[in-house]
């Protein structure tokens, strides 16, 4: 293995972030996946836009393309089994749709009911670099419960978000 690479896959694994589960849904079929590389772009345009990141062989990768939507859901503290399940950890022959109740917005996108929140988006862009692709999507809907904590991690851990005094 390349030196530099372990020791950025090392540093990178200190970085807290939020857990997202990204979803899609159309003529490609269902599909989602757990993501932890998320990130607002502008919320000066038509549609405010984000962007996600998704490696390239993960099946909702090409769904994402052919559908031209995806929604980002932000796990809450209490949901990591839903992570855990989206990241390929269910039991052979499951459904990861099955898990869990789901609703849908503009797109026809799942939206992970319980979520912290949702993001409905349209594909604006898309670019592989490296083993990713980054998704830049038009935000057209928000479910917004504003109920609980973001689901965080880090050092290869759960945690949950906590105010500083």
């Amino acid at each position: 293995m390349n030196d530099m690479r372990d020791q950025f896959i090392k540093a990178m694994s200190s970085a807290g972030t939020t857990v997202y589960v990204v979803t899609t849904d159309g003529t490609a079929g269902q599909h989602g996946v757990t993501v932890s590389a998320m990130s607002s772009v502008s919320a000066d345009m038509d549609d405010p836009t984000l962007l996600v990141c998704i490696h390239h062989l993960s099946p909702a990768a090409d769904a994402i393309m052919e559908n031209k939507a995806f929604a980002v859901n932000m796990l809450r503290s209490d949901q990591s089994q839903i992570s855990n399940t989206f990241a390929g950890r269910i039991a052979e022959g499951d459904s990861k749709f099955d898990h869990v109740d789901w609703h849908k917005l503009e797109t026809g996108v799942p939206i992970l009911t319980d979520a912290l929140v949702s993001f409905d988006c349209t594909l604006y862009q898309k670019e592989r670099v490296g083993t990713h692709y980054i998704f830049i999507g038009g935000v057209v809907g928000i479910h917004h419960p504003e109920e609980g904590d973001a689901l965080v991690y880090s050092k290869r851990s759960y945690g949950r978000f906590q105010q500083i005094a």
